[in-house]
């Protein structure tokens, strides 16, 4: 599996420099952005768009964020495939006068140590770099085999705003970095995010990430576009078991012809659902269950301390080349819950 990675990203390098110049709707030029953020959310199968109300809703739903009254940290970290794949996330968010929020948020996926033999091959009878893998004394010299990277960032800028007791509204600037052996990235693109209670505990959520199409453009003159993607929600709460229950349900679209490779499809719009469920115990103690979009069975828990909140999740994957993954996620959120930091009016 690990070979077959290093392979595949070495194809991408190939076809990078081979595309320079050209401007097209990339499927998945921001596919690491999706992967999501917070042990919580991850659990619930990322099903959090209209249920997400702390400092991860920079990344969820930006609208989320007017309902914190006191500031708070995120931090999380996961590795995948056998540590091969490494992705971190941290967000910082306060509240500001009695209705708005601000907050700033960051991505890390890496994948190091990729074998390079684009001048490691050699004429066996010469010893000169040849690129001929046809060549019948072509081989391999391990000495002339370099290393590189595969990183990709995105940061996060929030603003959110209660318009009133049951409307919340916010937005996103975010930025974009991307780098590949030496090719290199940017990007910029807008998220806009609304949330609506229509009545006690009934939670409707909208997040219009890439709303502009987000524009990733590498520095030898390849453009690629990040098209539109919807996220629509609901969730609704209610006690039972001396505790509370909070059903969410989720459907992404997206418009770039994915077709097979999503839930179901109508011609290019495709449609991907997740769904979640957590229980909380006098909001001491979570236990949680999700289905994610690549239709995959989550679970997780969480413990709330003062100040501090500790979820994890873990998924399983299969059929990866014939190989099982686990994969864990632990996430830690600090809320500096004292009265001189709150919400002003509170």
């Amino acid at each position: 599996m690990f070979k077959m990675k290093k392979i595949f990203l070495l194809l991408i390098i190939v076809a990078v420099h081979n595309n320079y110049g050209q401007t097209s709707i990339a499927k998945y030029a921001g596919e690491f952005m999706s992967i999501g953020v917070g042990a919580r959310a991850l659990a619930m199968g990322g099903a959090q768009v209209a249920v997400v109300n702390d400092v991860t809703s920079g990344y969820w739903n930006p609208a989320g964020l007017a309902k914190m009254d006191y500031p708070q940290v995120a931090l999380m970290h996961d590795e995948r495939f056998g540590g091969l794949v490494n992705y971190n996330y941290g967000s910082v968010a306060i509240p500001y006068g009695n209705d708005m929020s601000f907050g700033i948020s960051a991505i890390r996926l890496s994948v190091d140590g990729i074998p390079d033999t684009r001048n490691a091959l050699i004429d066996a009878r010469t010893g000169e770099v040849i690129f001929d893998i046809n060549n019948p004394n072509a081989r391999i010299d391990p000495d002339k085999v370099k290393e590189f990277s595969n990183t990709d960032w995105a940061f996060y800028g929030t603003f959110s705003k209660k318009q009133s007791d049951n409307f919340y509204w916010g937005a996103n600037i975010k930025v974009i970095s991307r780098s590949l052996a030496e090719f290199s990235a940017l990007g910029i693109g807008f998220d806009v995010g609304a949330l609506y209670e229509p009545i006690d505990n009934l939670y409707l959520g909208a997040n219009l990430m890439d709303i502009t199409t987000t524009l990733v453009a590498w520095d030898g003159g390849r453009n690629e576009l990040i098209s539109p993607t919807a996220k629509l929600g609901v969730a609704y709460g209610f006690e039972f078991l001396s505790g509370r229950f909070l059903p969410a349900l989720d459907i992404d679209m997206r418009f770039e012809n994915r077709q097979f490779a999503s839930t179901f499809n109508v011609g290019p719009v495709s449609f991907d659902l997740r769904a979640g469920l957590e229980y909380s115990f006098q909001n001491l103690f979570m236990i949680r269950a999700g289905y994610t979009d690549v239709k995959q069975f989550t679970v997780g828990a969480g413990v709330k301390l003062p100040k501090l909140q500790i979820d994890y999740s873990y998924a399983h994957f299969s059929n990866f080349e014939n190989d099982d993954w686990d994969t864990h996620r632990i996430s830690i959120m600090l809320t500096l819950e004292e009265p001189k930091y709150s919400r002003d009016g509170l």
